[in-house]
């Protein structure tokens, strides 16, 4: 990728955008970007104030580093950011998220690596903590479901993405951080009678040699969406670390659709975050994001169909005081599986990727500050396919004590004091 490529992805702008930025016509800076012809320095420079201006100082306090690993579109990152980590390398193989993070993390100077088994574990920097989103397709319900249709192999005999887990391995081997952090579904724990998670715990436990914790976690407690996913936690040098006295919101008491949805009665700003979705003075959803009635049609009847049969297939229709199913990847081809109410008659219609970002946590209630600069089925797949970025923060910040060696100062003085009073 040439250099104002690379520049213009980190400043989150389209190739339309960025004529408008470095005022010359849309043609001339495809041909810088596409073709590689020699741009004006003036572009360059241009590119270069955008992206210092969009960079919102220094994320995180140094007080860890860690490496973000099947990085998506980096809302691990953001978790372990809020807790004080520093990112110092990153790995992405999809372009698009790849954009999406570069718009996102513009002042990074380190490249986002592409294929993990193709990077040497000795080309990775030094680091306090291995963050990984593993990718969870071959242990998925949904992909397991497919895949034993096809009559094709999953989990860790699944040849292209099952055994990812031991290029982390290999890379925690190497290293040897002192924590990480694994990321997956839900039904890890469960795939092949167990014995896919055994494995796994077995080779982090007894080949690695780390104290290891798991929980699974709902991200009900901090966003209006039902979305479990297991955190597994691997300490080095110690075994007190424990999720027993991780403190999370309930999930009863946990935000509703309404804090996420755009409220269309003119009190949303129509900015660059919002514009692309919004439409007229008070802000109403664009139609396009209303299903046809032909669409509408057939999801009913399918539904219909299988409630006729006792299955629990069909859409998810809600309104503003609900909760969410969880949001998949393939949310782009329907949306059935979070359609929101409309009124006067209307076709239910599908989420805007800005109230995704907000359903995720990549922003807060109210707020469009995360840069998506891909098209909508690119965005739908990325946020379906994230994590729940405060659920991450939640875990990184109970993990610190262990990172920083506060935990293990807590320890020793307790253990004093135990030994002066007997």
């Amino acid at each position: 990728m040439n250099e104002f490529a690379q520049l213009r992805q980190r400043a989150g702008l389209s190739i339309a955008e960025a004529a408008d930025v470095v005022g010359f016509s849309p043609s001339t800076v495809y041909r810088w970007d596409r073709r590689g012809h020699k741009p004006r320095r003036a572009a360059l420079e241009t590119l270069r104030k955008v992206i210092a201006e969009r960079t919102p100082g220094s994320r995180g306090d140094g007080g860890f580093t860690f490496i973000d690993l099947f990085a998506g579109i980096g809302g691990m990152r953001l978790g372990f950011e809020a807790a004080g980590g520093r990112c110092i390398w990153t790995s992405e193989w999809n372009k698009y998220s790849q954009a999406t993070y570069r718009a996102n993390f513009p002042a990074d100077e380190h490249e986002i690596a592409g294929d993990i088994t193709q990077v040497s574990e000795t080309d990775i920097p030094a680091h306090d903590v291995l963050v990984a989103g593993f990718p969870c397709q071959p242990f998925s319900i949904a992909g397991v479901s497919k895949k034993n249709a096809l009559g094709r192999p999953h989990g860790f005999r699944c040849n292209a993405q099952g055994t990812l887990f031991f290029d982390v391995a290999r890379i925690i081997d190497h290293h040897r951080p002192k924590a990480f952090l694994l990321e997956n579904v839900k039904n890890l724990v469960s795939h092949d009678k167990g014995r896919t998670f055994q494995l796994i715990h077995e080779t982090l436990t007894q080949e690695l040699g780390y104290h290891v914790a798991w929980r699974v976690i709902d991200g009900r407690s901090f966003v209006p969406q039902h979305r479990e996913r297991i955190f597994i936690v691997g300490v080095r040098d110690t075994n007190g670390f424990t999720f027993d006295d991780l403190a999370l919101p309930s999930p009863d008491n946990g935000p509703r659709l309404r804090s996420i949805l755009h409220p269309e009665d003119g009190t949303e700003a129509l900015d660059e975050f919002t514009s692309p979705y919004l439409e007229g003075p008070r802000g109403k959803v664009q139609s396009r994001y209303t299903l046809t009635e032909h669409l509408w049609g057939y999801l009913q009847n399918y539904a219909r169909k299988h409630q006729e049969k006792g299955n629990g297939f069909g859409f998810g229709l809600v309104g503003p005081d609900d909760i969410a199913r969880t949001l998949s990847a393939r949310y782009y081809k329907d949306g059935s599986e979070i359609l929101i109410r409309q009124n006067r008659g209307r076709s239910p219609r599908r989420l805007t990727p800005r109230e995704c970002a907000r359903l995720m946590g990549f922003d807060e209630p109210g707020q469009s500050l995360f840069r998506i600069p891909v098209s909508d089925t690119q965005a739908y797949k990325q946020f379906g396919n994230a994590v729940v970025v405060p659920v991450v923060k939640a875990v990184a910040e109970h993990m610190r004590p262990w990172i920083t060696g506060e935990a293990e100062e807590d320890l020793f003085y307790s253990a004093r004091r135990i030994a002066a009073v007997g």
